[in-house]
């Protein structure tokens, strides 16, 4: 059984809602125990154009589905919570949810459709923030640093607020 870190957000329609659903949706899956979630975060759209903030959250999970079928799990409840792919271009765009798997165990996986741990997270303060009130100490397994060392080497990081206020984390 693997110990997983997925960040989800949301920036289209009922942001908190489809977060919800999806942490639902994947607590029900066959092989996926839903451990603990972080607070929900209102964050800057990052690397994309949009006027939406995104509510974002990172969800702890036990599994026994490999890598692989966890993404299918992950990306057939993006779809069946309205999210649409736009094949013809590589661009973010306004989203009903978005499922990424951060972390699976100390795993490695570097295939075509896979990347974990996920390529990004180490740049993005939407999915540190929420890290480092879980696993704050965790070491990445590629960068061999804990999440607090990627925060603070965090550059020019997105603004990030606990939802719900406007005190910058």
């Amino acid at each position: 059984m693997a110990i997983v870190y997925l960040s989800l957000g949301s920036n289209k329609g009922d942001r908190i809602g489809y977060i919800q659903q999806a942490t639902s949706l994947l607590g029900a899956v066959d092989g996926v125990s839903i451990i603990r979630t972080s607070a929900f975060y209102e964050t800057e759209p990052w690397n994309m154009h949009s006027d939406v903030w995104f509510v974002n959250a990172v969800v702890e999970a036990k599994t026994t589905l490999p890598p692989q079928k966890l993404l299918e799990e992950c990306q057939r409840i993006e779809e069946q919570l309205g999210r649409k792919r736009n094949s013809s271009n590589n661009s973010y765009e306004d989203r009903t949810i978005d499922i990424d798997i951060l972390f699976y165990g100390k795993e490695i996986i570097n295939e075509e459709n896979l990347t974990i741990p996920h390529k990004y997270l180490h740049l993005r303060a939407f999915t540190l923030v929420p890290l480092l009130e879980l696993i704050p100490d965790f070491e990445h397994p590629v960068l061999h640093k804990s999440i607090i060392e990627l925060h603070n080497d965090l550059e020019n990081p997105e603004m990030v607020f606990l939802y719900g206020t406007r005190v910058e984390i």
